[in-house]
């Protein structure tokens, strides 16, 4: 790699790393600021490490896979853990460089985004905690398993929202949080 090209990946502006079926190889020098482990204790860790929950990882890997399938770029926003063990929201990018097995060798980028995103209408902290559950297709069970809590009290919560954002559904309520960027 050109000295150019070493400096253009490890000073970034998003946290970037280079991955191997799931196993970071390469770190910039920004996921310490962004996830508070310096690029060396990432190197050779599953990035299991980096999401809150096995059931967070499990499912937004699987989603990512299929989607670096069928399309170069795949983009959400997902919480993941820093360091310290707190909770933050990312937007993460990422592209496989075999497209019939991206998780082989990819890129993904991570982006800090605001704790407090504002969704539609006057939504409580929990509503949009689980918002963004929500938008990246956790179900019910999923989400209270990843929350400490019941599905039944998910789906108060959905239902609150539902009626906050006067649409008819789920469905509905997911394209208006989508739209109005909480998810």
């Amino acid at each position: 790699m050109r000295d150019y090209e070493r400096l253009a990946f490890q000073h970034g502006p998003d946290a970037t790393l280079i991955l191997a079926h799931r196993v970071i190889l390469r770190a910039s020098l920004r996921v310490e600021a962004v996830f508070g482990w310096t690029p060396r204790e990432l190197e050779g860790q599953s990035i299991r490490m980096l999401y809150p929950t096995e059931t967070d990882y499990e499912l937004i890997g699987e989603r990512a896979r299929k989607a670096m399938q069928a399309s170069t770029v795949y983009r959400d926003e997902r919480f993941m853990r820093r360091k310290d063990g707190q909770v933050i929201w990312t937007e993460g990018k990422g592209t496989g460089l075999d497209a019939q097995d991206p998780q082989r060798l990819a890129v993904w980028t991570y982006r800090p985004l605001e704790a407090e995103t504002e969704a539609e209408g006057p939504l409580t902290p929990t509503e949009k905690r689980i918002a963004r559950y929500l938008v990246n297709g956790f179900t019910s069970k999923e989400i209270a398993l990843a929350l400490g809590s019941s599905p039944r009290t998910v789906e108060v919560h959905r239902a609150n929202m539902i009626a906050k954002t006067g649409v008819r559904n789920s469905f509905e309520l997911v394209r208006r949080l989508l739209s109005a960027g909480a998810g």
